[in-house]
């Protein structure tokens, strides 16, 4: 039995700091996964400048309702759901990405929550478990899935070792040049051929 594990920013979706960073004119939101590995200081340090800025929840989510997701990314999660199971596994929070959901057709989504204030600021975040990519994933192997996963940042990078095969995908390539061993896509159609060739 097999799984597909993906990441969901900067693989199906735009990354939604990036998104929210050009709205607010706050550069230093720009930072993600990709350039920070331990994403509790990641986060930390990006609800200190929420708070700096008096920003909220609202002002993310009225961002995050002009966001659609990446061109083909609805089309690539149809057409491989249609030859096995897709989950989507996330550090993202539930109250970011119902909307995206929606627009994705509704997949299976593991992600986190955050902890928000009566007047909507942003006071904390509850992640699902531990090292949420790589539990999820080990998890589903004790039940009998042979995972294959595919994600683009630093914090993919161990459920895509610790799975039946795993691909780097749109990544920056700092991370291509540390990790020459898992194959590495840009376009959809390359990465569900190389799905397609793990559950044949």
């Amino acid at each position: 039995m097999n799984i597909v594990c993906l990441d969901l920013e900067g693989v199906l979706v735009p990354e939604i700091w990036i998104a929210f960073s050009k709205e607010s004119g706050i550069d230093e939101l720009k930072r993600t996964t990709r350039d920070e590995p331990d994403y509790d200081k990641l986060m930390k340090w990006r609800l200190g400048i929420l708070k700096e800025h008096g920003l909220g929840l609202k002002q993310i989510q009225d961002t995050i309702a002009g966001i659609d997701p990446l061109p083909g990314a609805k089309e690539f999660l149809d057409e491989l759901r249609s030859i096995t199971q897709a989950i989507i596994i996330s550090d993202t929070f539930d109250q970011f990405a119902a909307p995206l959901m929606k627009k994705l057709g509704w997949p299976t989504l593991f992600c986190n929550t955050l902890e928000v204030g009566q007047d909507g600021t942003i006071t904390g975040y509850k992640m699902r478990c531990p090292q949420s990519k790589l539990t999820t994933v080990k998890a589903l192997q004790s039940i009998g899935f042979d995972t294959i996963a595919a994600g683009d940042s630093f914090n993919d990078l161990a459920m895509i070792e610790a799975g039946k095969a795993g691909f780097l995908f749109r990544t920056t390539d700092s991370i291509k040049a540390d990790h020459p061993d898992i194959p590495a896509y840009e376009e959809y159609s390359d990465l569900l051929d190389a799905i397609r060739a793990q559950v044949q």
